[in-house]
């Protein structure tokens, strides 16, 4: 497969949003349709949160309440539960959702083309969060984006064809809320190993040839 170049790996990842978006499930032990039902609805029981991997589970009422919304997203990203509506209205009128990596910003009605692209390469993508740490209206989740490349990228180099290959890639998301919506949404993904797992490697040699 032809290599990208640095330059084009950016740009790309500024296209192939997403992670932390940042978005999908809740862990594996918790993504259950019954779990992700009641997370949907705000209704966190001891024995959901006790599926959950939280750095405190002494939450209170309100980061219970903030909890919920963020899984509650993470859910309506999933590839078999794809939600576009509900996840660009838990965002507040102003809300944005940053992809660090790609230094990209999306608001208002760009919020609702992130989802249906990330699902397009990646039909089954699903987010498998590792550690989960509340703190008042800040949500810190340590996750990985994992899923199936079989839609086509495009890429600055022209069309990438889909694999087939299995993606796994670390990710970081900090979801900044307030009165039960999302004012923000950083999500760092990994995209070196995203692209790596689909295919696509760093042309170092280019970037050597310019000094």
């Amino acid at each position: 497969m032809k290599l990208l170049s640095r330059k084009s790996i950016t740009a790309t990842a500024a296209i192939a949003i997403l992670g932390g978006l940042s978005i999908a499930a809740a862990p594996t032990q918790a993504a259950s349709p019954a779990h992700s039902s009641k997370a949907a609805h705000a209704d966190l029981t001891p024995g959901d949160l006790a599926k959950l991997p939280l750095t405190d589970r002494h939450l209170t009422k309100h980061e219970k309440e903030n909890l919920a919304v963020v899984l509650r997203d993470y859910h309506v990203a999933e590839g078999r539960s794809l939600d576009v509506k509900t996840f660009v209205n838990s965002f507040a009128k102003d809300g944005v959702f940053n992809d660090m990596v790609a230094g990209q910003a999306y608001r208002g009605k760009a919020l609702g083309d992130v989802l249906p692209y990330m699902a397009n390469l990646f039909p089954d993508v699903h987010r498998d969060l590792k550690r989960i740490t509340v703190n008042g209206d800040v949500v810190s989740i340590e996750l990985s984006i994992q899923g199936t490349f079989e839609g086509p990228l495009q890429s600055p180099a022209g069309t990438v064809k889909p694999t087939g290959a299995k993606v796994d890639a670390p990710t970081a998301d900090f979801w900044y809320l307030h009165n039960g919506k999302v004012e923000k949404f950083n999500c760092y993904v990994g995209y070196s190993k995203m692209y790596s797992d689909m295919g696509v490697n760093f042309d170092w040699a280019s970037a050597v040839d310019k000094h």
